[in-house]
């Protein structure tokens, strides 16, 4: 063998020696890959399901919601504000909160806002079976027309908290899963009424959905302020319900 040849044959060694490490190293990678998903992890992710959180638009509409799970003391004041305002507001409604204040839940329906479902107990709803969920979103239904004589069409979960098979057995059953937007932090004890104001107001957007609670110590006082202000800046309070896209809709990641 030539010194030629001899070189030749020492890169093409180096070469296959080097090409041999790489396989080992991407096959090892692959294995180790494999052991560390779960046995139903599927390579490929599913799609995440969202609820939605407010609306993709250009029109300066917006709307204004309650979560009534406990308490009513502050309900009136509420009702009074939005009523000094001409504002039509969205209701979300707990058999809890219904079985206590019925009297009040036929005030709002009568006052002309809408009512929508918060489940029959408040319960995490991923932590509950398919059964269990239908019971919480066909109880909740059924006491809401019976009290108030209004046919729910939304959803909001409890605690906002969801996940796919949630989402899907809400839809399943005919209802639009809303969160928000813009969290008031309302029943929060430690923010004050000019708190509430700026997280909403500096939040403010077209296609917005505000969470407010019924029984928010500062809410009356805070509301009292936004509206007027969301008004000034041109914007129009609308029930959820008249802000939503129903039918055939596209809800993005980001809840739009």
């Amino acid at each position: 063998m030539t010194e030629k040849e001899r070189i030749v044959y020492n890169i093409l060694t180096v070469c296959v020696i080097v090409a041999g490490i790489v396989t080992g190293v991407w096959l090892s990678s692959q294995t180790q890959f494999s052991l560390n998903r779960t046995p139903h992890e599927s390579v490929s992710a599913e799609p995440k399901e969202v609820p939605i959180y407010f609306v993709e638009t250009n029109e300066k509409k917006v709307s204004i919601s309650f979560d009534a799970a406990w308490g009513c003391e502050h309900t009136q004041a509420i009702l009074e504000v939005l009523a000094e305002h001409h504002v039509k507001a969205t209701f979300f409604l707990t058999n809890i909160w219904l079985e206590a204040y019925p009297d009040m839940a036929k005030t709002i329906a009568n006052a002309g806002h809408e009512i929508a479902m918060h489940s029959v107990t408040h319960p995490h709803m991923p932590q509950l079976t398919a059964t269990q969920m239908q019971e919480e979103l066909q109880g909740n239904y059924d006491l809401i027309v019976q009290t108030t004589q209004f046919a729910p069409e939304l959803f909001r979960f409890p605690f906002g908290d969801y996940d796919n098979r949630s989402i899907r057995i809400v839809r399943e059953n005919g209802f639009y899963p809303v969160q928000w937007s813009i969290d008031s932090l309302d029943w929060h004890e430690s923010k004050s009424a000019e708190d509430i104001i700026n997280r909403v107001t500096l939040g403010l957007h077209p296609g917005a959905i505000i969470l407010c609670h019924n029984n928010g110590t500062h809410t009356a006082e805070a509301i009292a302020e936004i509206i007027p202000y969301a008004i000034e800046k041109g914007y129009t309070f609308v029930p959820i319900g008249e802000l939503i896209y129903k039918g055939d809709y596209i809800t993005d990641h980001q809840g739009m």
